[in-house]
């Protein structure tokens, strides 16, 4: 049975993900005790009513019974299930936006005040999120695209080889939270400052003739393959079904989105299960 833990900071998705489960299918509770989850597993696995995907979420609305979170993941891990933890989480500036744009204190925060909750909140699921197999940053994301996310990972479980995720940004708006590697593309030259480029982006052909056509940039990307072609098995043994690779450049238009889009089609016929998000390329656009 896949069993899979939805968890990570207050206002980063985690209900919106529960929804999108529950509508893929899965037999879905919302912020169930830590200490009743081995139980609940045991009886969704002994029923013939509950499918065999069941999701649940866990949060620091409960007080002092989160802590017993992890003995509750150890005990699941010696049972007969798929066990996957997708942790969301958002930069504190975005999470401070989507509390005060829905009028609600922070729930961990005794005093109401809604950074120092998410600071707390943070240093208490540091650890459980060092454990997850998923890590999210959904500060760039609406309802639709985190549907969208939670369809490209869950809806075909039954592919279990390491999703790979690449996201160009800029380093102006900040290194994407979830990477699980950065690379820097600063030593492209820049289409930018190249006449007749400034207002086109990586997408177009004269800014990716332009970026890929450097020595340079061929060899980052040969490296770059080989090197994800051969710790791709060792991420799947330590059981990480996600690799999330940060292409960055200073904006966020030009040199990342080229690469990125390269990256991309390498890995793809590679066989490898690649997704792609261009982060920022809409605000640089609209600037």
């Amino acid at each position: 049975m896949k069993f899979t833990i939805v968890t990570g900071l207050s206002g980063a998705g985690r209900s919106s993900a529960l929804r999108r489960l529950e509508d893929l299918g899965y037999y879905c509770v919302d912020n169930l005790m830590p200490e009743l989850i081995p139980q609940f597993a045991r009886l969704c696995m002994e029923s013939t009513h509950i499918r065999d995907k069941v999701a649940v979420t866990v949060d620091t609305r409960m007080g002092d019974f989160f802590d017993s979170i992890y003995a509750t993941i150890d005990e699941l891990k010696t049972m007969d299930l798929d066990l996957d933890i997708l942790f969301l989480d958002a930069s504190d500036a975005v999470l401070v936006k989507r509390f005060k744009e829905v009028r609600r204190s922070h729930p961990v925060s005794g005093s109401g005040e809604i950074l120092s909750g998410i600071h707390m909140e943070r240093r208490k699921l540091q650890q459980l999120k060092d454990m997850a197999n998923h890590v999210v940053d959904t500060s760039s994301y609406n309802v639709m695209k985190l549907k969208k996310m939670i369809d490209t990972m869950y809806s075909g479980d039954h592919d279990t080889r390491l999703l790979i995720s690449i996201i160009s940004f800029g380093y102006k708006r900040g290194i994407p939270l979830d990477a699980d590697m950065v690379f820097d593309m600063r030593f492209i030259e820049n289409p930018f400052y190249v006449e007749g480029m400034r207002r086109h982006s990586g997408l177009d052909k004269d800014v990716r003739d332009f970026v890929l056509s450097f020595g340079q940039t061929q060899f980052f990307l040969a490296e770059l393959v080989k090197m994800v072609e051969t710790l791709a098995p060792s991420f799947v043994s330590e059981d990480k079904n996600q690799l999330v690779i940060g292409i960055g450049c200073t904006g966020g238009m030009h040199r990342s989105v080229a690469v990125a889009e390269e990256l991309h089609r390498l890995l793809s016929e590679k066989g490898m299960r690649v997704t792609l998000e261009h982060r920022d390329l809409t605000l640089e656009k609209n600037c």
